[in-house]
């Protein structure tokens, strides 16, 4: 936020490129998610790298098109723990869907566009989605989040 706390397009701009960091890091640790399941059960780790690769390369193109650098993504990034096991790829699921989560959230607070909120409200929901789905593999209860980004 401005230090005089009004929000304005660069506010805007900095929260989106603080999205756009959470996305590669999605995009990245979805590739472990991936290789720690069984062929046959890789379907939704699948889906969540394609969905996390979309939004990532839309959000380049509105970074772009504003004239603003786009984060670059890392060459590599810590993983929070070992991923050993299906249960554990779950967890990490869940992991990088809180984390891109969180900072759609932060998009929502700095948006000033409706474009903008429309993208973040629509991109929260997909990962609370995703986020059920592997709340359940890994069996954490609840599953769902009242307020997703916000835990």
């Amino acid at each position: 936020m401005a230090d005089d706390g009004v929000l304005d397009e660069g506010t805007e701009t900095a929260a989106l490129r603080e999205v756009l960091a959470a996305e590669h890091a999605a995009v990245w640790g979805y590739g472990s998610v991936g290789a720690a399941l069984p062929p046959d059960a890789r379907a939704p780790a699948v889906a969540g790298d394609l969905a996390h690769r979309d939004v990532r390369d839309r959000l380049v193109a509105l970074l772009d098109s504003r004239g603003a650098d786009p984060v670059p993504r890392g060459a590599g990034y810590t993983l929070p723990f070992p991923v050993l096991s299906a249960v554990d790829a779950a967890a990490l699921a869940v992991v990088l869907e809180e984390g891109v989560s969180a900072a759609w959230v932060r998009l929502l607070d700095q948006a000033t566009e409706p474009s903008v909120r429309e993208l973040a409200v629509e991109e929260l929901g997909a990962a609370e989605v995703r986020a059920v789905g592997w709340r359940t593999a890994a069996g954490r209860t609840p599953v769902t989040s009242a307020l997703p980004g916000l835990s």
